[in-house]
């Protein structure tokens, strides 16, 4: 039995080698970014985020094999105050579902004709409590993280890469849960912006 477990996780073990070198980074990719624009209207707020070059080649060949991405987006509202800490108003947080399909890339199935370089998201709108005053300022700071490869789903692929047998529990199990969850976070990326809200003149 002890030699079957061992047989069957030097196995499993070539396997994740083997998709950690599939999925390594090949080339320096460009950094990924992300940008806003935000209005004020009376007490409306209307936000428009965006995401640029999250998507790497190696991210870009997967979400093509038919694996989907989950972007989270995070947009906060702040107040901003010349002599004292910024005050948070409010915060909005989203999930979006980036795929590929018919030739195109699509965000939660709407078609981006310009690819993933340029991903225009959801837009966010917030309604203050009450009418800012004339010199009230406020700012809007948003994070953005992209993840197409989970510890999970690398899992799965090794498992496959050994006829579906599943990896040993009684050996090395915990250093096989640290790779995947390893591997899986260097293939996420992520990046945070701000931008300051502006009033109709």
């Amino acid at each position: 039995m002890d030699r079957a477990l061992t047989h069957w996780g030097r196995r499993f073990g070539t396997a994740l080698i083997a998709v950690s070198s599939l999925l390594a980074p090949t080339v320096h990719a460009m950094e990924p970014r992300t940008t806003c624009t935000a209005s004020l209207s009376g007490r409306r707020v209307m936000v428009r985020p965006e995401a640029f070059d999250f998507v790497s080649l190696e991210l870009d060949r997967l979400v093509r094999l038919g694996m989907a991405g989950k972007l989270e987006v995070e947009l906060t509202l702040w107040r901003k105050n010349a002599i004292w800490f910024d005050a948070r108003v409010d915060t909005t947080r989203l999930t979006q579902v980036l795929a590929f399909g018919g030739g195109l890339y699509l965000l939660d199935q709407r078609p981006l004709p310009d690819g993933a370089s340029s991903m225009p998201l959801e837009r966010v709108a917030w309604t203050l409590a009450e009418r800012p005053t004339a010199d009230a300022r406020f700012e809007v700071r948003v994070s953005v993280r992209l993840q197409v490869v989970t510890a999970a789903s690398l899992g799965r692929v090794a498992a496959w890469l050994t006829q579906g047998k599943p990896a040993p529990v009684e050996e090395g199990s915990t250093l096989t849960g640290t790779v995947l969850r390893s591997v899986a976070e260097d293939l996420s990326r992520s990046a945070s912006g701000r931008c300051d809200v502006t009033r109709p003149p």
